[in-house]
């Protein structure tokens, strides 16, 4: 049975700041050695060169260690952030720590659980075809097994980060007689996350196994739990599947739904509702009482232009890439449910729940 879990958002003050994970640790919130994932939002571009990911990473692992991790294990702790902080989204981390066993109050209750895998090595020219959707679809199930979750039902948030497409790596296929999907480096940012969501989606169950020429192209085939990242920090599938299990206790649970559309509250209230809290017909932010720890969405502009039978300009726009305006966009629909700026929404949601919406996860604290 694997341990409990407790889990906390916390500001970031600058691109290069883990002060609140180090108050944490001094604090006796969390165990710097218990550290088991961290998901959050850095406030650069979002593209290909976001190096904002890059100097987080850094600085929360070096906290790690200076509080105690041992610097092997700290290598090996999946973190993934997600680059742009587009409109009024506050840049934050969600951190994940296991809980020591005599601290646990022993519960049949589902509660929050997390696993994690790498996959195989993804070379650049398995980047949109099936061999990164069998090589994902293994690593889920993994990391499934590490949650302690045997039933597909479940999981109710996979967040991965995967290998884009550069100059580099694309010379480096052509030199060994290989092809790439794409040889456009910010379009392989969709391309990989496509991909991996489908098979995240293949893995949990929610579709057949697809063919090369349905990634990006048949968007009826979707996960509705999967929230894919992509960048130049590694070569291989990081995998964290977060879900719900008996016995293992602790405070919190999980639950998602979908946004139908980039105006759909209800799908934010939905997965909050899954998760476990009481609201009424026509909720309001007060209504939370301060028991979401948070919410992660994913989001993606319809393929048709239109939100809710009225055109935007948002695919035309030349100036501004539709990638930062949809996400301004759903960030501020989110923080206006929850009352907080500091939500994960991530952009390019291919295969990532229906056309021109998402999925959202949402975690809560059940005392």
């Amino acid at each position: 049975m694997p341990d409990a879990i407790e889990v906390r958002k916390v500001p970031i003050h600058s691109v290069a700041d883990a002060s609140e994970l180090a108050k944490l640790i001094d604090d006796g919130v969390l165990h710097a050695e218990r550290v088991v994932a961290i998901i959050g939002k850095t406030e650069g571009n979002g593209g290909v060169n976001d190096y904002t990911r890059i100097i987080a990473d850094r600085a929360f692992r070096e906290v790690l260690v200076e509080k105690g991790a041992p610097a092997d294990q700290v290598k090996q702790v999946p973190i993934v952030w997600s680059g742009g902080t587009d409109g009024v989204i506050s840049p934050h981390a969600t951190i994940f720590a296991t809980v020591p066993p005599e601290d646990v109050t022993p519960s049949d209750e589902p509660r929050l659980t997390v696993g994690f895998a790498m996959s195989e090595q993804l070379l650049p020219e398995d980047i949109g075809r099936t061999p990164m959707i069998t090589k994902v679809a293994d690593a889920v199930k993994v990391a499934m097994e590490k949650a302690g979750i045997t039933d597909p039902a479940d999981v109710h948030y996979v967040q991965t980060k995967t290998p884009l497409l550069t100059i580099h790596t694309i010379r480096d296929a052509k030199s060994r007689g290989k092809t790439v999907w794409t040889e456009e480096t910010h379009q392989s940012m969709d391309l990989s996350n496509g991909c991996t969501a489908l098979g995240i989606a293949v893995a949990l169950g929610e579709i057949d196994m697809p063919s090369d020429d349905d990634v990006m192209h048949d968007r009826s085939l979707f996960s509705s739990v999967a929230s894919c990242s992509s960048g130049v920090e590694l070569d291989q599938a990081q995998v964290v599947v977060v879900g719900n299990a008996p016995g293992v206790g602790g405070r919190y649970r999980i639950g998602h739904s979908v946004m139908t559309d980039a105006l759909d509250q209800d799908g934010i209230w939905n997965a909050i509702r899954d998760a476990g809290l009481e609201l009424p017909e026509r909720p309001h932010t007060s209504d939370l009482d301060g028991r979401l720890v948070n919410v992660f969405l994913k989001c993606e502009a319809s393929q048709d232009g239109q939100v809710r039978g009225r055109r935007n300009a948002m695919l035309d726009d030349s100036d501004v890439h539709w990638h930062r305006q949809i996400k301004a966009c759903v960030g501020g629909v989110t923080a206006a449910v929850t009352g907080d700026p500091a939500v994960f929404v991530s952009v390019s949601a291919a295969h990532q729940g229906p056309d021109g919406g998402g999925p959202v996860a949402a975690i809560v604290d059940l005392g």
